[in-house]
């Protein structure tokens, strides 16, 4: 009898222990993705490798530059800042990007999300406009076509007008140096 009081005792003290021990799995999973040094900011793409959307957005109303195009792209790297005046990310990253514009050996491109064209130019008035093209995404269809998750977010198209890198989240003195800049670079040297 003994036996058969033994078993019953132990299947519950297993079902007891059960979701400690899942508990505890997952807790160590989780705790060595915290601490596995990857950069949990940085977000994949699945448009990497693949030519960039087609694009064709309404220049920026009030601006002397032309719109997105896609068909600009072909030949020449291209950086594209997805932005938005009412984006405080967008703010802070803006010195970043004023400071990349002096770069010629690429365009710099904007998709303005979801903005009033008024705010937008206020917005690059304000703060300078580092942009060789600004394309108005007002609907935000467009954003949704290069994978946007918000703003801000920059890509680098490549010559062969494919998409070689994403940036996800505002641009800083350092990521621009450390990450950015080091993708251009591929791009450039690339034929």
């Amino acid at each position: 009898m003994s036996t058969q009081t033994g078993t019953p005792a132990r299947g519950r003290r297993l079902i007891v222990l059960l979701p400690l021990l899942i508990f505890l799995v997952l807790a160590g999973l989780f705790l060595a993705q915290l601490l596995s040094g990857r950069d949990v900011s940085e977000v994949p793409s699945a448009l990497i490798g693949l030519p960039a959307p087609q694009t064709n957005l309404p220049a920026l109303e009030g601006t002397n530059l032309p719109g997105l195009d896609s068909r600009q792209f072909a030949g020449k790297v291209t950086l594209v800042n997805v932005f938005a005046s009412w984006c405080a990310p967008c703010r802070e990253e803006h010195p970043v990007l004023l400071a990349l514009s002096q770069d010629k050996r690429f365009v710099m491109a904007a998709l303005n999300y979801k903005d009033q064209p008024e705010n937008a130019r206020r917005f690059l008035g304000d703060l300078g406009n580092p942009y060789q093209a600004i394309g108005v995404d007002e609907a935000g269809r467009a954003a949704i076509d290069w994978g946007v998750y918000g703003v801000p977010e920059t890509f680098v198209v490549g010559k062969d007008g494919k998409i070689a890198y994403k940036h996800v989240g505002p641009l800083t003195a350092d990521s621009a140096e450390t990450l950015l800049l080091p993708e251009i670079k591929k791009a450039l040297a690339k034929p």
